[in-house]
């Protein structure tokens, strides 16, 4: 940069367009905190799809020194986006209703780079598309996700190549549905974990989507206590069930057979 007297820190970063992007709807003083909370989460998402899409193609390639990095990194990034929903909890009912009327239909649900992050590591719900119907963009970039496989679908064929034989159903699966638990995936894994030192780079891939699935948990957990904690049972702003819907998302499990192993070892 010092050779380059045209480049500046804001001009490099575009912190005008940045800075300029926080237009609250009223006078409310908490609206600025609600702003850029949800600024900064989708510029976290971000990184993230950009850190996952890399991993997938890491994984396939069996190249898994650099994805145990790339996914690494991405707990760290729920690490922060954990982080934003301490500082979100500040802000108390009687505040966020200041506001809250002016939202109209907008609503998180409406997050397509949050879809994109579940169609990645494997919660795939076509209907979600749906929210997004007048974008097609979007619509079209999700339904790529959807159809391709997820992390965990590459893993999967991962260790069938590495020799850890997965039954041919699970392999010619649709993958543009969820995985379900499956006897030859448990059995691949729990011959990962029973021995590590033969199996190295597996079982450290293992352990880093359970790392990954682990900050993911914690993600959708403080998302629905913020909820709760601010505007209790009542609907979401975009129609959507708000905090009874977010603990059915509690329930779900990205990577099932690796969390079964640890019962069965």
């Amino acid at each position: 940069m010092s050779q380059r007297k045209d480049i500046s820190y804001s001009g490099y970063l575009q912190l005008d367009k940045i800075l300029q992007a926080q237009q609250p709807l009223s006078t409310a003083h908490d609206e600025m905190l609600f702003v850029i909370q949800h600024q900064t989460s989708e510029l976290w998402m971000k990184l993230a799809i950009h850190e996952l899409t890399a991993t997938c193609r890491l994984i396939a390639a069996d190249d898994l020194q650099p994805a145990f990095k790339t996914l690494a990194r991405v707990s760290r990034i729920l690490e922060q986006l954990n982080s934003a929903w301490d500082v979100l909890r500040t802000m108390t009912p009687s505040e966020y209703t200041e506001f809250r009327g002016l939202l109209g239909q907008s609503s998180g649900f409406q997050s397509w780079q949050y879809r994109v992050i579940e169609f990645l590591v494997g919660n795939k719900n076509a209907a979600m598309i749906h929210a997004h119907q007048d974008d097609k963009a979007v619509v079209e970039r999700l339904e790529a996700v959807r159809l391709a496989p997820s992390i965990y679908d590459l893993t999967i064929q991962l260790l069938h190549r590495r020799g850890l034989g997965i039954d041919k159903a699970t392999l010619e699966r649709d993958i543009s549905v969820p995985h379900l638990p499956n006897d030859s995936v448990l059995n691949a894994w729990s011959s990962v974990y029973r021995d590590p030192t033969r199996y190295w780079e597996l079982y450290e891939l293992a352990e880093k989507l359970v790392d990954f699935e682990d900050y993911f948990r914690r993600w959708r957990f403080n998302h629905v206590t913020t909820v709760e904690r601010i505007i209790g049972f009542k609907r979401g702003t975009g129609g959507s069930s708000g905090v009874s819907y977010l603990r059915k998302m509690l329930d779900v499990v990205l990577f099932p057979e690796l969390w079964q192993v640890r019962t069965q070892l």
